[in-house]
């Protein structure tokens, strides 16, 4: 395990935590819901942290798996040179997101504004939102992929991969102890915060895809040109 793992993991989950379900939602359910709520709102936290983890271990296991009765070849130049091109291919691809693009395209932007419910719903919206996010999580497959390739043993991804879903519901965490001591200053500025994320949900989409790309192209070309 070194500090270059480390960090990658680090910069992948700050991406991670800017997904609309780990905190476009939960600026929703801010604004929305009251102080006597907020256990609520911890539900669907823990309900999105506790999915993603699952899911994590799930792949870690599989991957696991395939790498004892594949390793070899999953560790070799050609798989590296495949990375490789991988990384190039996600961050062209973020240039097709670009928002003037879309526009130029007719095509309207789908707004999905939650709202608080019970304990029953808010655990049914965090299982939808993870759901709907499980074909795009980028970010959070490529450090499942990393952590795998670097043959790290349970006891280390376990931790790993429990401090990579902690560092994704920091942020919505933060915002609730902001918004418990400072809320007439706070509510404004995260008024203005879901206006930006849905007017700008498809740079969003571009941005992590580019970062993505370039962390996955940076890690192959770490091991092709300078190992």
């Amino acid at each position: 395990m070194t500090i270059g793992l480390l960090l990658t993991l680090a910069a992948l989950a700050v991406v991670d935590s800017t997904s609309f379900g780990t905190l476009g939602i939960p600026i929703y359910l801010l604004l929305s819901s009251e102080r006597s709520q907020v256990s609520r709102f911890l539900i669907y936290l823990a309900t999105v942290a506790i999915f993603y983890f699952l899911v994590g271990v799930a792949l870690m296991l599989g991957l696991s798996t395939l790498m004892e009765n594949f390793g070899e070849l999953l560790q070799s130049r050609t798989a590296y040179w495949v990375q490789l091109a991988l990384g190039v291919g996600l961050f062209a691809l973020s240039f097709r997101f670009d928002p003037k693009r879309r526009q130029k395209l007719g095509k309207p932007e789908r707004r999905f504004e939650p709202r608080l419910g019970g304990p029953r719903v808010m655990v049914l919206l965090g299982l939808t939102a993870g759901l709907l996010e499980v074909a795009t999580m980028v970010p959070y497959l490529a450090a499942i992929g990393i952590m795998t390739t670097s043959n790290l043993s349970t006891a280390q991804w376990l931790p790993l991969l429990a401090a990579y879903v902690a560092i994704m519901i920091m942020p919505p965490l933060v915002l609730l102890g902001l918004r418990t001591v400072a809320r007439g200053w706070l509510e404004p500025k995260l008024e203005r915060l879901r206006a930006w994320m849905s007017k700008h949900s498809a740079s969003a989409v571009s941005w992590a895809l580019g970062i993505v790309g370039f962390l996955l192209a940076r890690d192959a070309a770490a091991y092709l040109f300078f190992l």
